[in-house]
């Protein structure tokens, strides 16, 4: 099967999308306004060396192997040639990833269930760190050693409001659950 990535751009295919690019940037404002490289927004802060537009006429990365699950944008026809392969989707936090990218990049679906998966991962991380009998050490792993160091007074301060609020709110729920306590007994 023909990899649907060329290998190189062919001289003038860039001008193709450009133009192409351009019907599209009329429907929508501001959208494709850097598509047209004759129109470089960039310009006048970089010098221009002669040779700007020799950039699109180039050797492209070979695709590296597809060894493991790539997620990847409903937008694109298929995964870019380089990608990170540092956090695989597994588990749970996979599996609400997954269900992510079935959605546009442009919905609030798509993002806020990424958060989720995030938060998810950082549980199944703690729990993963647990059954290989490391403890956690949040001094260490929230920072709380370089800002009671370089911090003090920040440090104590949210330590003090965070111990106030806490209180506070336990001694509501105390309220509220020895008035249910005393309406129950009359």
């Amino acid at each position: 099967m023909k990899n649907a990535l060329e290998d190189r751009i062919a001289a003038g295919q860039d001008r193709i999308i450009a133009q192409r690019n351009m019907v599209r940037a009329a429907e929508i404002p501001g959208w494709g306004m850097d598509a047209d490289p004759d129109n470089d927004p960039t310009y006048p802060m970089k010098h221009s060396n002669g040779a700007d537009h020799e950039r699109l006429d180039y050797e492209k990365a070979p695709q590296q192997p597809l060894d493991m699950e790539i997620l990847h944008s409903i937008e694109r026809p298929g995964v870019t040639r380089v990608f990170g392969t540092s956090t695989p989707p597994i588990g749970l936090s996979g599996a609400i990833r997954r269900f992510a990218y079935k959605y546009s990049e442009a919905t609030a679906t798509h993002w806020m269930t990424l958060i989720l998966a995030d938060r998810v991962d950082t549980i199944q991380g703690k729990l993963d760190d647990l059954v290989h009998g490391i403890l956690p050490n949040p001094w260490i792993e929230r920072g709380w050693r370089a800002e009671w160091k370089y911090n003090r007074a920040g440090f104590i301060r949210n330590t003090a409001t965070t111990a106030l609020l806490l209180t506070a709110g336990i001694m509501l729920l105390k309220r509220k659950n020895r008035r249910k306590r005393q309406l129950n007994q009359e």
